[in-house]
């Protein structure tokens, strides 16, 4: 139980100003659970409690309950609708039997005028509260991002996951029927093998995603014209497969850059598979390096569509997805992170009357 020359906020108070403070407070005690204001009534005085605690809270965002504060004995409550001279913003609540000191407005004001300490401490329990209040709701945002996080990554993965393993199941089925054909089975066999490497890269994707450049990340000097070209002819029979080609239309240049040789493969795979993905029909996939300023810029062309307006804004967010059936919607927010991780960056454009461009910039490695 608190008196009220005790209270931390009234200590220094002369006799005069702390015999003015107790003749006008009223004591007041409210049962658990009992409301002491609300948001909108008027700020008609500041309460210190005596005895018991209240919980502070108000509704933010979507119509949600924030609990800003619990306060306790000894410390003060409704100070800022009453200084501000405007309705409460927050309600109040006792939690289990609780007495309070109720101090009137123009009592209070009068007080502050009175007593520079007063008022000195007054400002204190202020800040110290907004302090507290920024505290628990920025932890609160960041846990409801967290969680708004987890379920974007669960429908990611449920949804991209369900496609494959729905075709897998029924090809299955197919394969196990009696009157299926040697031929019939080697195409279903196929078509279950292009699943499963299409779950697998997802599955890849999603660790990329998660583990970032955690862990071992070892960047050496390599000859980018040798990288380039045999990752390119790598990559050639998938792409003719897809009814693309792709054309250097210059050479890779053979200076040294710092990389980390199978992240920056999985850039070009995901920026190469975007861009086959953007012409389902066939088209041609350019690149082309340009070298200045210590930096080589390598641009990967396409002949699709181009970049949708409605996605511009947040191409390498994670989750940004448009106008594709399949895909984790992490691609180029990995992309993003492995230029960074090169101490590179990266951008995307549209070119008139043409598709796609991607172009990341890399530092050119200098020998000490």
């Amino acid at each position: 139980m608190v008196t009220l020359e005790s209270c931390p906020l009234f200590r220094g108070l002369k006799p005069g100003e702390l015999k003015t403070l107790q003749q006008a407070a009223q004591e007041k005690k409210f049962p658990a659970g009992k409301e002491i204001f609300k948001e909108g009534d008027t700020g008609d005085g500041v309460y210190v409690i005596k005895d018991g605690k209240v919980q502070i809270s108000g509704v933010l965002g979507n119509n949600n309950r924030f609990m800003f504060s619990q306060v306790e004995a000894g410390e003060i409550f409704g100070e800022m609708a009453v200084l501000e001279n405007k309705p409460r913003s927050a309600s109040a609540v006792a939690d289990g039997e609780t007495t309070v000191y109720f101090i009137p407005r123009e009592a209070m004001l009068k007080l502050v005028e009175d007593s520079p300490r007063l008022a000195m401490n007054l400002l204190q329990d202020i800040s110290h509260r907004l302090r507290e209040f920024n505290r628990q709701y920025i932890e609160g945002v960041l846990q409801s991002e967290r969680l708004a996080l987890v379920g974007r990554f669960a429908r990611s993965i449920v949804h991209d996951l369900k496609n494959p393993l729905n075709i897998i199941g029924l090809t299955a089925e197919m394969v196990a029927m009696e009157k299926s054909t040697p031929e019939s089975r080697r195409v279903n066999k196929t078509r279950i093998s292009k699943q499963v490497d299409r779950i697998s890269e997802m599955v890849n994707e999603i660790l990329d995603f998660t583990q970032g450049s955690q862990g071992t990340f070892v960047l050496a000097p390599t000859n980018y014209s040798v990288f380039v070209e045999q990752l390119i002819e790598e990559m050639r029979p998938e792409i003719d497969i897809k009814s693309a080609a792709i054309e250097l239309q210059s050479p890779p240049p053979a200076v040294t850059l710092l990389l980390n040789p199978k992240r920056l493969r999985r850039l070009f795979y995901n920026l190469i598979h975007n861009a086959t993905d953007a012409m389902p029909g066939g088209g041609k996939i350019l690149i082309r390096f340009i070298v200045a300023n210590n930096e080589v810029t390598t641009e990967i062309e396409d002949t699709g569509a181009g970049i949708a307006p409605e996605i511009a804004e947040r191409l390498f967010d994670a989750f940004a997805t448009y106008g594709k059936a399949h895909g984790t919607g992490l691609g180029l927010s990995i992309c993003k992170k492995i230029v960074e991780d090169h101490q590179g960056r990266i951008s995307a454009r549209n070119e008139q009357g043409r598709g796609a461009v991607f172009s990341f910039i890399l530092p050119i490695h200098q020998n000490p």
